[in-house]
C-alpha cells in the first residue's frame, strides 16, 4: 500500500512540474519572402510566446549560413508574454530558390531548440523584369565619336540622343567620365517608353597634345545593358 501511495505520489508530482514548465511557441514559424532582385536585403519579426506556466528563458539565437538573426527584445518572458527575434537575409551573390533556418535556444525542457524557417527565390534583374513583362531599354545613338584634328585650348562638344524602347520607365542613374576631362549634361534624368532626350558632352582639350582616346558610361536601370559607354577620340594639335 505505501509502495502504491508513493507511485501516485510520484507521478502527481511529477504532473505537477510539468504543468509548471515554460513553453516556447511561435505563432507563425514559417516565412515566405517570394521572389526578389539578387542583391536586395530582407528582414522579418518573429513571434516568440511563453505559452507555459513558469519563466521561458532564450539562451541563444542561431541562424544558418547566408542569414543573421538579433538576438531577440526581450530573453525572459513571464507566462504570456511575447517578444520578436528579427532575422535578415542578404541575397547577394546568391540565385535560384533559397531555404534557411534560425534555431532559438531555450529552457523549454520538451522543445530546447525551436525553429524558425524562412524561404525566397532569388532572381537577377533581368529576370524579374521579365516576370514583370517591364523593361525599360536604352539605345543611344552611337557608341563612339571621333572629333578629328583639334587645336590644343578649345572645346568641342558633340550631342549623343537617347531613346527608351522598352514598356517601362527608363531612369539614368549616372554619367561616368574618365580622367576629369569631360563633361556629360543630360536632358532628362528619366525618360517615359517611346520618349527620348539626349546627352551633351564636352572635351577640354587645354594642355594635351596628340592623340587622346576617352570614354563616357551611362548607367540605367536598363537590365539587359545597365551599362553603356561612348568612346571619344580626338588628335589635339599644338595650338599656333
Amino acid at each position: 500500500m505505501k509502495i502504491k501511495f508513493l507511485l501516485m505520489t510520484l507521478l502527481l508530482t511529477n504532473f505537477m512540474n510539468a504543468q509548471n514548465l515554460p513553453k516556447i511557441f511561435s505563432p507563425n514559424p514559417d516565412h515566405d519572402f517570394g521572389t526578389i532582385l539578387e542583391g536586395a536585403i530582407v528582414s522579418h519579426d518573429f513571434e516568440i510566446v511563453n505559452n507555459g506556466k513558469a519563466e521561458l528563458e532564450i539562451q541563444k539565437v542561431s541562424a544558418t549560413c547566408g542569414c543573421t538573426a538579433a538576438n531577440p527584445v526581450k530573453n525572459k518572458l513571464m507566462p504570456g508574454e511575447k517578444t520578436t527575434i528579427r532575422v535578415e537575409f542578404n541575397s547577394k551573390s546568391r540565385m535560384g530558390p533559397q531555404d534557411k533556418y534560425v534555431y532559438v535556444f531555450s529552457n523549454d525542457k520538451e522543445n530546447p531548440n525551436l525553429r524558425l524557417s524562412f524561404s525566397c527565390v532569388v532572381v537577377d534583374k533581368m529576370t524579374q523584369a521579365q516576370f514583370n513583362n517591364k523593361i525599360p531599354k536604352l539605345i543611344i545613338s552611337k557608341s563612339s565619336h571621333d572629333f578629328g584634328n583639334v587645336e590644343e585650348g578649345k572645346v568641342v562638344s558633340v550631342k549623343i540622343d537617347l531613346k527608351n524602347t522598352g514598356n517601362d520607365l527608363l531612369k539614368i542613374d549616372n554619367v561616368k567620365t574618365t580622367c576629369g576631362c569631360t563633361a556629360a549634361l543630360l536632358s532628362n534624368k528619366t525618360i517615359k517608353p517611346g520618349e527620348a532626350g539626349n546627352l551633351k558632352i564636352d572635351l577640354d582639350t587645354a594642355n594635351r597634345e596628340g592623340k587622346l582616346t576617352r570614354t563616357v558610361t551611362i548607367i540605367s536601370n536598363d537590365p539587359a545593358q545597365p551599362s553603356q559607354s561612348i568612346t571619344l577620340f580626338v588628335n589635339i594639335l599644338k595650338r599656333k
